[in-house]
């Protein structure tokens, strides 16, 4: 079903998704969904792990390690296809923490995902419109104060029959109805490094 109305938005909206893209995007929904059900204390400590396919302790993590886990899911490591990016391209992202590529962190940061999204995928444009996110895609906040945060929009509908997002902001992932809570500073769709 998660499949069908992916595809039917996807028809009519704003994309010429393949088909073998909808699939894609419904299996990367359905692996955001499926995060909800694991306990996940919010720990941000810089942790050392192995590379590529290298994960901080399963019962924690942030916002992006949900979106991490939900890509690796269906096949697609961002540990591995950032770093490479950052190596390859390093003054093209954020400064702000590192002076170099790091395996451990790289794709860890909300704003080196965003940069990595935005070359290597479809940047999206931004509107206040809810019909505008479809299933699969991804969106970062800016909640205030310097803070971003990070999600993906996920084949399940709130109240108001918006799609809701599976995201992790304190609470360990959680799929909720909070597309237009904070303001939106990007918005993506990524179907790993093979589509590219």
């Amino acid at each position: 079903m998660a499949l069908c109305l992916i595809a039917a938005c996807l028809s009519g909206g704003q994309t010429t998704a393949s088909g073998a893209d909808r699939e894609f995007l419904g299996k990367l929904s359905a692996a955001a969904i499926e995060r909800t059900h694991h306990s996940v204390r919010y720990v941000s400590d810089y942790v050392r792990i192995a590379y590529p396919g290298g994960d901080v302790p399963a019962d924690t993590g942030v916002c992006t390690d949900e979106v991490i886990r939900s890509y690796r899911a269906v096949g697609v490591d961002l540990q591995k296809e950032v770093h490479q990016d950052m190596v390859r391209n390093f003054d093209d992202y954020p400064h702000k923490w590192q002076r170099h590529p790091d395996s451990n962190i790289d794709h860890r940061r909300v704003p080196n995902l965003m940069v990595f999204f935005a070359r290597k995928g479809t940047q999206l444009p931004i509107s206040k419109r809810g019909g505008d996110y479809l299933p699969g895609d991804i969106v970062a906040w800016d909640l205030g104060g310097g803070v971003t945060h990070i999600g993906i929009v996920v084949d399940q509908k709130g109240s108001n029959g918006r799609y809701m997002v599976v995201h992790n902001i304190g609470r360990g992932p959680q799929m909720e109805d909070v597309l237009f809570d904070w303001k939106i500073i990007g918005h993506y769709r990524y179907y790993g490094a093979s589509a590219g």
